[in-house]
């Protein structure tokens, strides 16, 4: 029997979250690791994970971030892959999402075709053949994660 109640879900979602940010961390590079540890509050990273600049890194500290295949694009995607303004990455206190502005070859979150979405810590970002993931600044993580 499956139970599925709300009395360990809390210290289960603890324990996920903080697997899941341990994985992260130890898949990043010590310079990433760095990056990412020096991001000030109200700010994020993106890592390119696949594609072609992997380990390229893309700070997000601006209100609205464009990704896209035009050279004035705030993260330059340089591939047929990618619209010209394929997305936004939109900040409001503290927390980020990103857009799809009507691409044609869509934009991924986690896994899913995407209109919208929230990003959080560890957030698979794919737009064309790039694979980014998103690392929100240490100092705006829940306490405890």
């Amino acid at each position: 029997m499956n139970h599925d109640g709300d009395d360990n879900g809390t210290e289960q979602f603890g324990r996920d979250f903080a697997a899941r940010l341990a994985e992260l961390e130890e898949s990043a590079s010590a310079e990433e690791l760095a990056a990412i540890a020096a991001l000030p509050s109200g700010s994020a990273l993106l890592i390119v994970r696949r594609g072609p600049t992997v380990g390229a890194r893309f700070l997000l500290d601006s209100n609205v971030t464009i990704a896209g295949r035009h050279p004035d694009a705030e993260i330059f995607l340089d591939d047929v892959t990618v619209s010209r303004r394929h997305a936004e990455i939109v900040r409001a206190v503290g927390a980020f999402t990103i857009r799809d502005l009507d691409s044609l070859n869509g934009t991924y979150l986690d896994g899913e075709r995407v209109s919208d979405g929230n990003l959080v810590d560890g957030s698979e970002v794919q737009i064309g053949k790039y694979r980014m993931t998103f690392f929100a600044s240490r100092h705006d993580l829940p306490a405890g994660g």
